[in-house]
């Protein structure tokens, strides 16, 4: 009788333990999805010369509806090669819709030759299907007169702004007179122009941007 018993406990021990771990629930080995459908706003950023020249995020980065870009920062001087800059909108939704978005370089009055690279008016391409940059202008300037002046526009619709914090770490007279931690927003009939005019003078100008729907 007692080996009876026994043979019936352990079978009872066996039964709850086989149904105990039939209804655990098995550990998630995904990570947490990148928001689906949100527009998202690129900056490219890439020396050509000396990268001491090029500070912050170099190569490319996107960032989310709302979010600050990483900061990168323009100090091109006597060292050689300069910096490419280009921008991008990736708007799988459309929520851009019809607004249009441009940055305009051209070099600033009196500057020397070669400093403002692949000057023009450029509308920031938004794609629905890729994250794709628009042409890229080359900054390079040094110890020659003048600099280059960086415009942003935005037209078409007044829902969509573009924050831009522009602000010298050295002497701020490179960077078109901007204080340590100015904010100018881009927005229909406000474009906002920067100058660079970093030479080797201390320090340099540094950039984020925001994009605002």
């Amino acid at each position: 009788m007692h080996h009876l018993i026994r043979k019936f406990a352990l079978l009872a021990v066996a039964t709850a333990t086989t149904t105990t771990a039939a209804v655990l629930p098995t550990p998630s080995t995904q990570a947490v999805p990148r928001l689906i459908g949100t527009t998202e706003f690129g900056v490219r950023f890439e020396p050509d010369g000396d990268p001491g020249q090029c500070g912050g995020r170099q190569g490319e980065q996107w960032h989310l509806n709302g979010e600050w870009s990483d900061q990168i920062q323009l100090d091109t001087d006597d060292r050689p090669g300069g910096c490419r800059l280009a921008f991008g909108i990736y708007d799988p939704q459309n929520q851009m819709r019809d607004a249009s978005v441009r940055y305009a370089f051209q070099s600033a009055p009196g500057a020397g030759p070669g400093q403002c690279g692949n000057e023009g008016d450029y509308r920031i391409p938004t794609s629905s299907t890729a994250r794709t940059f628009g042409p890229a202008i080359r900054i390079d300037t040094d110890s020659r007169p003048g600099g280059c002046t960086l415009t942003f526009l935005v037209s078409n619709t007044p829902s969509v702004t573009l924050d831009i914090r522009y602000a010298g770490d050295g002497d701020v007279r490179q960077c078109g007179g901007a204080l340590p931690n100015d904010l100018f927003t881009a927005s229909p009939g406000h474009p906002v122009a920067l100058t660079v005019d970093t030479d080797n003078r201390p320090g340099g100008c540094r950039m984020q941007l925001r994009l605002n729907i």
